[in-house]
């Protein structure tokens, strides 16, 4: 499978695909494909993996794309103005994206949902409490919201962030989400929680999470009064 990422801020990645190899998506990313190629849509791996991906908002089935002949081609669009990332997976890597980073995936890529053991996490953290986690081998498409920021944290290194910003980590970076101290902070300050995320590995931030982007047209949004 070969790829091109085109038209930022408003991407499409387009995969040329020979004869026999298959990509899948979740359904509605995809924009067009050329005659040759072949959809099924099942569950991708049972219904009780289908239903655990719509925990996490996505859909319980997946589509399934396979090239008939070779160099056909199928594009996959995001949902938002952003980036569209593509993570190299090789067996022994995982990387962990937002609950709706999936975009679209070779075929030897498994994806599923990825739960935080702390309770903490699960109860406080919003965003950050239903993630998603990617195996195996082959490339995988995540979307991110806005510009993309890639930081290498060394073992030990710690950054906080707002849960909204948090797009992807590699698995071996460590992840909570902690409640912000003091009554001021709460109150007048940047919200509820930072996520802490504490090295060794890379992590991936977001610049302008889709939440707060629609959090911020609500003023816009025309009122009925009827």
């Amino acid at each position: 499978m070969e790829y091109e990422i085109i038209c930022d801020p408003f991407p499409i990645v387009v995969c040329t695909l020979q004869k026999g190899e298959t990509m899948k998506n979740e359904t509605g990313a995809m924009a067009f494909m050329t005659s040759d190629m072949e959809m099924e849509t099942n569950t991708g791996g049972g219904l009780l993996k289908g239903l655990g991906r719509a925990l996490s908002g996505d859909t319980i089935f997946l589509n399934f794309f396979t090239a008939k002949s070779d160099n056909q081609q199928i594009g996959f669009s995001a949902h938002s103005p952003g980036k569209i990332l593509p993570m190299k997976l090789d067996g022994t890597n995982s990387i962990i994206g937002q609950k709706n980073a999936f975009l679209a995936a070779e075929e030897g890529v498994d994806y599923d949902i990825y739960f935080k053991n702390k309770l903490g996490t699960g109860i406080f953290g919003g965003e950050g409490f239903v993630l998603q986690k990617f195996t195996g081998k082959g490339i995988v498409f995540i979307e991110i919201d806005g510009e993309v920021i890639e930081r290498e944290l060394d073992a030990g290194e710690t950054i906080l962030l707002d849960p909204g910003h948090v797009a992807a980590m590699e698995e071996s970076v460590e992840f909570d989400v902690e409640r912000v101290k003091g009554a001021k902070n709460i109150l007048f300050g940047e919200g509820l929680f930072f996520t802490r995320l504490t090295g060794p590995g890379k992590v991936w931030i977001q610049t302008m999470p889709i939440s707060k982007l629609a959090e911020a047209m609500i003023p816009f949004m025309p009122v009925s009064y009827d």
